[in-house]
């Protein structure tokens, strides 16, 4: 072991209780004991005989329910699975679990979410070809066969066994009326110990402790999920009663009353929604209702996703963003969150001020199983703006060509190593027309190429100030930081045509002396500009300061102004950025010594982009004024 992992390991344990040590010291005893059986007896350990009797699936999807199915979405999963048959189907590029447990297995994982047979099954279900059931059953079979108990890649993380149960859950459910599924379930005794052994699994490993999150959140949504629709073992009702208290307990702590995720990654908090409507769903379906103050916290985060989201239904780059879905019923789109709201209105009607998302198969599959819609009390009237629990608040326009802002003046940090969060205190991110003007660099890659991993998630790569030539935090491995800052909003006032937000954070406390940044910014609604006004308290450092264009935007740099245009762009525009002239302006594009100017579309994959970056020293008293102005169309056709 080198020095560098000896020091992640000692890093690591820092971040752990006494308890939560004992329980993953007592997880891997059990492991090694379930392991050494299997060598031993030279068969699958925990091959428990299948419960005698008939075994019937009664969890089917109500009379009519194709007949909801827009045309339009029919049509585009067809087509979808019509290439799948033809080996056409894209996973995340890079690997998203942990190289600790699994190596270097990169898409593996995924494939094994059998989320491209959920969407074959959709096929089948809306078109009743026999070729797409075909293929799921082929699949299926291998799948069984190739990943006995306990063996391989595929039994290292409780996320993805959550995950997977639902899909095979909905597997057959889509499946209910073809005349081979039986044999593919009930009546395969090799499929049901694979339905047992993945719930035994999460009884006996439960994620836990300063790493659990939205991992744990998966794996009591799968668990319950699966003893609902798949009751037919001894277990079955213990499993179903301990996974739904497991999974009202973590939905409940992590979100915040508002709704938000408290990981503040954007899509995280898209991808524990999901799990918390289908498992909720299910167990409706199922006669085993979750409780009503699940559902008013369900209802709470797609509230805040409703309000969250621009013009374009696109939700904030915040965080850690791994692609994830939880059920795929439709043809694969990058961006979940139109999905997600039209589910929430399917289960629990949308409100007023909430945009309105396109149709889909999903939501109406999903929805056909709930008994009636569900009333929630005390939703809020018009769309939120500030979100003070989480300490997110948006500045925006209304109208043609919305002005959009997202500011970051809350909690950096859940749960002991903070896994998700990047060192972004006080940035912000601004759209027109849904284009990204001041963007968040996204998630390139999880694993795998550290240098890459950590710029993406450091300070400089954000819209924010970096003092001394370090982030705000210190990072102690690749979901691990040792150091963190407290932000905290000061004043947030919004009325007519002007909207102030100002947050301050601590993450350089550690200087001598000890420095504090605090940040304002304005929207003039009127004007249509944006001023952003920086100020260093404590002392003289090195700073620099960041503004990252989206991908769409092209800049011409002169000494300190910056003119922008996007002229390809869904909606074009122009604007004039004016920047602080006590700092040194430069420009920099796809870099890599040092890595700056990158943008990530998705995980595993990036693209050059334009980064501004002021470099001087901070004075005390001495604030650092930007301005962001929109042009008119008269403007831009005058080339300012």
């Amino acid at each position: 072991m080198g020095a560098s992992q000896l020091g992640w390991y000692t890093r690591r344990l820092a971040g752990m209780s006494p308890v939560e040590m004992a329980w993953r010291a007592r997880d891997q005893l059990l492991r090694v004991a379930w392991s050494l059986q299997r060598i031993r007896r030279k068969r699958i350990i925990m091959a428990a005989p299948v419960p005698a009797g008939e075994h019937r699936f009664t969890a089917v999807l109500p009379l009519g329910t194709a007949g909801r199915i827009p045309e339009e979405a029919r049509t585009a999963v067809l087509e979808s699975a019509n290439l799948l048959l033809r080996g056409e189907w894209e996973v995340l590029a890079v690997n998203h679990c942990s190289e600790e447990q699994i190596g270097k297995a990169k898409q593996v994982p995924e494939i094994s979410r059998l989320q491209h047979l959920t969407l074959l099954a959709t096929a089948w279900s809306v078109s009743h070809d026999e070729k797409y059931a075909r293929r799921v059953s082929d699949h299926l079979h291998s799948w069984w066969r190739e990943n006995p108990f306990l063996s391989g890649v595929h039994w290292t993380s409780g996320n993805e066994l959550g995950i997977r149960l639902v899909s095979l859950v909905w597997i057959r459910r889509l499946l209910d009326d073809w005349p081979g599924i039986s044999e593919l379930f009930e009546y395969d005794e090799l499929a049901l110990r694979q339905l047992r052994w993945h719930q035994q699994y999460l009884a006996a490993f439960p994620s836990r402790g300063s790493s659990a999150a939205d991992h744990v959140i998966a794996e009591a949504a799968g668990r319950l999920v699966a003893s609902c629709a798949f009751p037919w073992f001894p277990e079955s009702g213990r499993w179903r009663r301990r996974s739904a208290r497991l999974l009202e307990r973590e939905l409940l702590r992590n979100t915040f009353p508002s709704g938000i995720g408290r990981e503040l990654a954007s899509d995280y908090q898209c991808f524990i929604t999901e799990l918390g409507f289908v498992a909720a769903v299910e167990a409706e379906a199922s006669g085993h209702p979750l409780s009503s103050m699940v559902w008013e916290r369900l209802c709470a985060m797609a509230d805040s996703a409703a309000a969250l989201v621009d013009e374009r239904l696109r939700p904030p780059r915040q965080g850690d963003s791994d692609g994830g879905r939880v059920l795929l019923l439709d043809a694969p789109a990058p961006n979940r969150w139109p999905w997600l709201l039209t589910l929430a209105d399917v289960l629990i009607g949308r409100l007023d001020w909430w945009p309105r998302p396109p149709a889909d198969i999903g939501s109406s599959i999903v929805g056909a199983l709930m008994p009636a819609k569900l009333h929630i009390q005390g939703r809020p009237a018009q769309r939120p703006s500030r979100f003070a629990d989480a300490g997110i608040t948006l500045l925006r326009t209304t109208g043609e060509n919305e002005i959009w802002c997202r500011c970051d003046g809350g909690p950096h940090r859940y749960l002991s190593i903070a896994a998700h969060a990047h060192a972004d205190a006080l940035s912000i991110e601004v759209r027109y027309a849904g284009v990204e003007i001041l963007a968040d660099p996204g998630t390139y890659c999880l694993h795998g190429e550290p240098a890459w991993r950590s710029y993406f998630r450091s300070t400089i790569a954000h819209n924010t100030a970096e003092l001394a030539g370090r982030s705000q935090f210190s990072e102690g491995g690749p979901f691990m930081w040792v150091r963190h800052a407290q932000a905290r909003e000061l004043e947030v006032i919004d009325e007519g045509d002007f909207a102030r937000w100002t947050a301050e954070h601590d993450g350089y406390a550690w200087l001598n002396p000890p420095a504090l940044h605090r940040r304002s910014v304005l929207l003039d609604r009127a004007s249509r500009l944006i001023d952003i006004i920086d100020e260093i308290e404590g002392g003289s450092y090195d700073i620099r300061l960041a503004f990252h264009l989206g991908p769409d935007v092209r800049v011409q740099l002169n000494d300190s102004c910056a003119v922008l245009d996007w002229p390809a762009a869904s909606t074009p525009g122009a604007a004039r950025l004016e920047l602080p002239p006590a700092l040194r302006w430069t420009l920099h594009r796809g870099e890599t010594e040092p890595i700056l100017g990158w943008y990530a579309p998705e995980l595993g994959r990036r693209v050059a982009t334009s980064s501004l970056l002021g470099s001087g020293r901070s004075v005390p008293g001495a604030p650092l004024a930007t301005r962001l102005e929109f042009l008119d169309a008269g403007s831009m056709r005058a080339g300012v």
